[in-house]
């Protein structure tokens, strides 16, 4: 299969640290991969310039077959990436709604969303989205009082609706209760195959329920890869991360 996404000999420094050195990878369309590492191993690094927020100082960056790497952040998401932060960011004075509605393509701006005429199309594909993200009942709620897995699932919601080819997610299921991760599991597996998913995350029951290819990261260069069997009896892994 051809790789939707691949980085090539990436690198960036902060001040002097190297905090990504000469990494290469390649996920493939539909792929769900996961990535991990110790803390300060480049995970949120890598996220970070695969979706412009960071500059690398070397390599590139290549999605769809077209490179990325020196594009803007709004050129990355208008050409398919879609990224979640670790904290979830919500409109929290809105509406489930409200806020998925904000999130619809070629949509509208916080204030023009609340005064135009709801049409049928957008309202099926807000029910649609609602649905897969558990908030189906939760469409006239406030943003600011769900519960905290509730709010990462209707972020996850509001990039679903702009119909990304690739999610990059950001420990996704960091402070949600067990059942919370549980279902976000349930939702992952289902996205797999109509998305291609990059999931970072140090909840290792977590990665043990979804992981199909797993990447290790350490130092800023890629340790391990392959199925979780494989990197779980790797001594290198071992060592550095899961016998910790």
């Amino acid at each position: 299969m051809t790789a939707i996404l691949s980085v090539e000999n990436l690198s960036v420094s902060f001040d002097g640290f190297v905090a990504v050195d000469s990494l290469t990878l390649s996920v493939e369309r539909d792929e769900l991969r996961v990535v991990i590492g110790p803390n300060g191993a480049g995970k949120t690094t890598l996220l970070d310039m695969i979706c412009g927020k960071t500059r690398p100082t070397q390599g590139r960056i290549r999605f769809n077959d077209a490179e990325i790497t020196r594009m803007g952040e709004h050129q990355i998401v208008r050409a398919g990436v879609g990224r979640k932060f670790q904290t979830p960011s919500t409109y929290e004075d809105l509406t489930v709604l409200e806020n998925l509605e904000i999130s619809y393509p070629r949509g509208r701006g916080v204030l023009s969303s609340l005064f135009f005429r709801r049409r049928q199309p957008v309202a099926d594909r807000i029910a649609e989205v609602a649905a897969e993200v558990y908030l189906s009942e939760h469409l006239e709620t406030k943003a600011g009082v769900l519960s905290h897995g509730q709010k990462q699932w209707l972020e996850i919601g509001m990039l679903l609706i702009q119909e990304p080819i690739v999610l990059l997610l950001d420990e996704p299921v960091a402070g949600m209760t067990d059942a919370e991760t549980d279902r976000t599991a349930d939702l992952f597996l289902e996205l797999a195959g109509e998305h291609t998913l990059i999931v970072v995350e140090h909840d290792m029951d977590f990665v043990n329920r979804i992981a199909r290819t797993v990447t290790v990261l350490h130092e800023g260069s890629v340790l391990a890869e392959g199925a979780m069997a494989h990197v779980q009896n790797d001594q290198r892994v071992i060592e550095v991360y899961l016998g910790r």
